[in-house]
């Protein structure tokens, strides 16, 4: 046990654990109990020693270790954060940092290091992650830790988690209820952010309640009720923000918060010395910042413009980023100085952290407005726009929009001039301002509308007189109106208005230059050259220096080719240090340093040009790195030292750029011609023209023609320069090209061999008119601007071309009268071949007209009575002893019978059947493969079936006849089933020929009834097949299928007797060697019968009749005349049985079945 007095010393209580080798535990609670009683310095003393002289002898020691430790580690933490200097502060969080390194290395997851690590951490500012991952270390031992879930609560509440801060606030609170007041502030703050006024109020009112004198929570009441905007409201907050005064007067939140207030009260002193205390009063930034705006505010009002631009410098440097007002006032100072791009970064500034600020969109659109930087010129455009959308009345926004407009879309400018006019008329309700009207005016002026132009420039002219009267500052207005009204007459080539205008502006301010210029410009394109020289002097009366006076007065040097006097004027200009990088004047001065290159012979002087002209070129683009006509002179420098690929490079370049620049069009077509690229070269001068001339001009003209003769184009050169000449018929240069061409493209024609008497004629006319012109451009005088032989030696030649015309024109003559022959001669043998086409034609279409009326006889013949049968004629009933027909025998077409003709009979042993030799059925197989030939290639042939079935009906007869007719064609059938007999026979005109079976052809046979067709038999074969019905197609396909067991006959049509020849005969029964005798034995007779047939198949429709003299048919047989060819006949025909007399129609050619 150790007794101390009540009211030790610390020094004494040291020597005293020293003696008695207290243990560490001791020197701890005798430090705490130091600090409670607020003794500092003894409490430092004894936990500073405790680490040296303390006895750690003894178990679990390491857990006073860390307690004195952390102790003095937290203690050197808290006064950190309350102390303003900032070596101070940095060396309390060194010295904290020290200890809490040293109790790392004891026990590093003790949880109370843990936690005042972590606020250590929290505290620095700058080590947020750090102390969330110990806070949550804790938690995950702990989970209602207290300490641990207000810290977590300050973490997302700086990470802008307001809700999860209220959570952690809340968790804590449910833990012990009993929780400082401090917690339900921070409730208080967390409603506030999430703009829950009404909760944020309950927990600042339960805050006062728990701690009357709580000076945030006053605080934060006060704003709630200042921000109600009501004077009871406003009242009230103050009323409260004056008791937290009372309470803290060095509450710095305070001092603001009323400094604030009475700036708007308009007591600047109470405010300045409110911010003055507050910005004293605090080390934290933002406080800091808060007091420095509130002081530059009331040095701003003051017109203390420098005080105010330090004071909301100072702010910048302390605000946070969310905290942008000192940055809005940092821009409006800069403004004042005339620093725009510092301005326009503070506004951006604003802009990015306030992205739909309106005056900020505004003031930087009024600042890029004038900006040379056409990107800044866009950004004004959109946030001027973005303000017209936003504010449409705003008719500075509108006005502001339209100024900037009018260097880039002049329609959009007078659209946004008329916008605000409407809006001043109609909601402002006042009268639009005289300049309104005058640059409404000039904007119709420059886009063409001349008289819109002259109505608002004459009304702001007015408008500016009568507010004149009123203030003297409109005078200004007046001038700048008339000049314009002045320059409005000159383009409507008024000019004694527009001269008139000039000089009563010259009246009152005798000193506007411009008018003395626009005055010798007038009097220039007028032609008045000297006048125009006395008004530019008088200008330079005025003002001696003026740039432009002199650039005028060279130019007119320049004109007349004064070279030395022009290069004096535009030097002076240079030579003047406000004017020394003039572009207009150094680009001008390098063109003389052009033009005056080929006057020198001397290759060094002509180099010490192109030196010359390429440095004037170089320093404007130095100054302008953009200027396009700099760019175009180097590219003419290049291209005069040759170097045309890189001169081209150039002028492709500019080009790029713009293509509304005339002269590097022209330079990209020397380009080309140099290049011999001729047909570029004459697109790009032809475009050139198109583009940028109306009318005709001389020089390009030129240019063109010049091509044209390089690429041998010489009529086209010469329509050309005639063009120009129409324009000028002065020019002797353009005399001297023309005259040129005449006698280059006379020379081309008259060498032509081939060129007609015609064009060698207005050849020889255009020489000599080119003759014409060289002798006048030859004769003396200053006629030329080049030498005069030149045009002696064209003449010359033009002599001694006109010499040689005679013999040109004779060989012209000559050549035109061979041609004349021979072109006659041509069109005589053209005549007569059409003629002999024609005649050929005539003969071809009389020969189709014959055909066409023989095939149409042959139809009519072929088809006449086709489908009409005469009755079958009865048969008379057999006689006994009478010899009966077989069916092998033939029928004959005679009306007369076999014993009447004198037919004998066929002797029995001729009517056996031979087997036919091994010779025979080779014929025969040759026959049957020439006879399928036929039936696919020749379509005129008709095959006809016989059916077993065919009976063709007849007329009543006895019953024993019909009966016996019967059977004899059912043998006559079955016969036919077994054997298939092909046989062809010819037609004999002899009583005494006959066939190998001994049966003979009447004679006497009337041919003309032959034309019978195949229709017909086709007709026959149906009914015999059908019994009694017809076919009434008689091409139908069906019929073309054939059964084994039916006959099969080839009939042929109009062949005669050469194709009998040349078929194989096979028949049954008699011998085929007897059948080819016989066949030609009948050749002779064949032939007359196929000629009287072909007589008679043309002789008329009712020529083809006959009478033909037959027996009765049996069912098996069919009769089939074949035109002038063969018949082949099956079975016994009885003579005495007359057929009656029909005409058979056909189709005349078509394949019937």
């Amino acid at each position: 046990v150790i007794e101390v007095y009540l009211d030790p010393d610390g020094n004494e209580v040291i020597g005293i654990l020293r003696q008695q080798h207290a243990q560490l535990n001791i020197w701890v609670n005798l430090a705490l109990e130091y600090y409670k009683q607020q003794k500092i310095d003894d409490f430092i003393k004894i936990l500073e020693s405790s680490r040296i002289h303390a006895n750690i002898d003894y178990c679990d020691y390491e857990k006073d270790q860390m307690r004195a430790i952390d102790m003095l580690a937290a203690y050197y933490v808290q006064e950190a954060n309350k102390e303003k200097n900032k070596d101070k502060k940095r060396d309390l969080f060194t010295k904290a940092t020290l200890l809490y390194t040293i109790a790392d290395k004891i026990i590093m997851y003790d949880q109370n290091h843990l936690l005042g690590r972590a606020y250590f951490c929290l505290l620095e500012g700058d080590k947020m992650e750090q102390a969330d991952a110990q806070f949550n270390f804790v938690l995950n031992q702990l989970p209602n830790n207290i300490p641990s879930l207000l810290g977590k609560a300050c973490i997302a509440f700086n990470k802008k988690d307001y809700k999860g801060a209220l959570a952690f606030y809340k968790k804590a609170l449910r833990t012990n209820p009993n929780c400082p007041a401090a917690v339900r502030l921070g409730m208080g703050h967390c409603f506030m952010k999430l703009n829950n006024h009404e909760k944020a109020r309950l927990a600042f009112e339960r805050v006062l309640q728990l701690d009357g004198q709580c000076v945030d929570a006053l605080v934060g009441l006060s704003v709630l009720k200042l921000n109600q905007q009501q004077p009871d409201s406003i009242r009230t907050g103050v009323q409260m923000l004056s008791k937290a005064y009372t309470i803290d007067s060095t509450n710095p939140m305070v001092l603001n918060h009323l400094a604030n207030h009475f700036f708007f009260k308009k007591n600047y002193n109470k405010v300045r010395d409110l911010a003055s205390h507050a910005f004293h009063n605090t080390e934290n930034e933002a406080m800091r910042a808060e007091s420095c705006y509130q002081l530059a505010r009331v040095f701003h009002v003051r017109s203390d413009y420098d005080q105010a631009f330090r004071y909301y410098y100072q702010a910048t440097q302390f605000a946070p980023p969310v905290f942008v007002l000192p940055h809005f006032g940092l821009g409006q100072m800069y403004v004042y100085r005339g620093d725009v791009e510092n301005a326009a970064q503070c506004f951006e500034k604003v802009l990015k952290a306030q992205p739909g600020n309106y005056e900020t969109m505004k003031i930087l659109g009024s600042l890029y407005a004038n900006s040379s930087s056409q990107s800044k010129r866009d950004i004004a455009k959109n946030h001027l726009r973005k303000v017209t959308e936003q504010f449409p009345d705003d008719v500075e926004a509108w006005i502001e929009l339209a100024q900037i407009l009018e260097q880039s879309d002049l329609n959009a400018a007078l659209n946004a001039y008329g916008t605000a006019t409407k809006i001043l008329k109609e909601k402002v309700q006042a009268d639009i301002p005289p300049e309104i009207l005058n640059n409404v005016g000039a904007l119709h002026y420059r886009l063409g509308n001349l008289e819109e132009a002259t109505k608002n420039l004459e009304e702001s002219l007015a408008r500016s007189k009568a507010d004149a009267l009123r203030d003297s500052k409109y005078c200004y207005s007046i001038v700048t109106t008339t000049y314009n009204l002045a320059r409005l007459n000159e383009a409507l080539r008024v000019f004694d208005r527009a001269e008139e205008l000039y000089k009563s502006i010259l009246l009152v301010r005798p000193n506007y230059v411009d008018c003395y210029l626009r005055l010798g410009c007038m009097a220039r394109d007028m032609g008045q050259i000297y006048e125009a020289s006395d008004w530019f002097k008088d200008a330079l009366s005025m003002d001696n220096e003026h740039p432009d006076a002199w650039s005028l007065l060279g130019n007119l040097h320049l004109a007349k080719m004064e070279w030395d006097p022009s290069q004096k004027k535009f030097e002076r200009i240079l030579k003047n240090p406000t004017t020394s990088t003039d572009a207009y004047s150094l680009i001008t001065m390098g063109n003389i340093w052009l033009q005056t290159l080929h006057q020198s012979e001397k290759d060094k002087k002509r180099e010490k040009h192109h030196d010359r002209a390429l440095a004037m070129y170089e320093q404007v683009l130095r100054n302008d790195p953009k200027n396009i006509w700099a760019a175009n002179g180097i590219g003419a420098v290049l291209a005069h030292k040759g170097c045309v690929n890189e001169a081209r490079d150039i002028f492709a370049q500019v080009r790029e750029a713009t293509a509304e620049f005339c002269d590097v069009w022209l330079n990209i077509a020397h380009i080309y011609v140099e290049q011999k690229q001729f047909v570029s070269a004459i697109q790009m001068y032809e475009n050139c023209l198109c583009k940028f001339y109306e009318y005709h001009h001389v020089e390009v003209l030129q240019y063109l023609g010049r091509a044209y003769f390089k690429a041998g184009k010489l009529k086209e050169a010469k329509l050309t320069l005639l063009k120009a000449r129409r324009v000028a018929p002065q020019d002797t240069v353009l005399l001297y090209n023309i005259a040129l061409v005449l006698q280059r493209l006379a020379t081309q024609i008259l060498k032509d061999e081939k060129s007609t008497l015609t064009t060698v004629q207005q050849a020889v006319h255009e020489l000599r008119i080119s003759l014409k012109y060289f002798q006048y451009l030859s004769a003396p005088g200053d006629r030329m601007e080049h030498p005069s032989w030149m045009a002696k030696t064209e003449a010359k030649r033009s002599q001694d071309l006109l010499s040689q015309a005679q013999y040109r024109v004779a060989r012209a003559r000559r050549l035109d009268e061979e041609v004349l022959k021979r072109k006659q001669e041509e069109e005589r043998q053209a005549f007569k071949m059409r003629q002999t086409e024609e005649q050929y034609k005539l003969e071809e279409m009389r020969r189709q007209k014959e055909e066409m009326l023989q095939k149409q006889q042959e139809y009519v013949e072929k088809t006449k009575n086709a489908l009409v049968f005469g009755e079958m004629p009865s048969e008379k009933p057999c006689k006994k002893g009478k010899r009966q027909r077989t069916d092998d025998q033939y029928v004959s077409d005679s009306g007369g019978s076999d014993r009447d003709e004198g037919r004998e009979e066929i002797p029995k042993e001729r009517k056996r059947k031979r087997k036919p030799s091994s010779e025979t059925e080779e014929r025969e197989s040759k026959g049957k493969e020439r006879r399928r030939k036929d039936v696919g290639s020749d379509n005129s042939d008709i095959y006809l079936a016989r059916s077993d079935s065919d009976q063709p009906k007849q007329k009543r007869c006895n019953k024993n006849v019909r009966t016996k007719k019967e059977k004899m064609r059912t043998g006559t059938v079955e016969a036919l089933k077994d054997k298939v007999v092909k046989s062809k026979e010819t037609i004999s005109t002899s009583e005494s020929d006959s066939d190998m079976d001994g049966l003979k052809i009447t004679s006497g046979l009337n041919y003309n009834f032959i034309v019978i067709v195949s229709k017909a038999v086709m007709r026959i074969n149906c009914m015999a097949a059908n019994k009694s019905s017809l076919i009434p197609k008689a091409f139908a396909p069906h019929v073309r299928d054939f059964e084994k067991d039916r006959v099969r006959e080839r009939v042929v049509l109009g062949r005669g007797h050469q194709a009998d020849q040349e078929k194989a005969y096979h028949r049954q029964g008699p011998d085929p060697k007897v059948a080819r005798v016989q066949a030609r034995k009948n050749t002779n007779q064949e032939a007359k019968v196929d000629r009287d047939l072909n007589q008679n198949l043309f002789q008329g429709p009712n020529q083809d009749q006959g009478v033909v003299a037959g027996c009765d048919r049996t069912l098996d047989q069919k009769a089939v005349l074949i035109a002038g060819v063969r018949t082949d006949r099956h079975g016994t025909r009885d003579s005495t049985s007359p057929v009656s007399r029909k005409s058979v129609s056909g189709s005349g050619g078509s394949d019937s079945e």
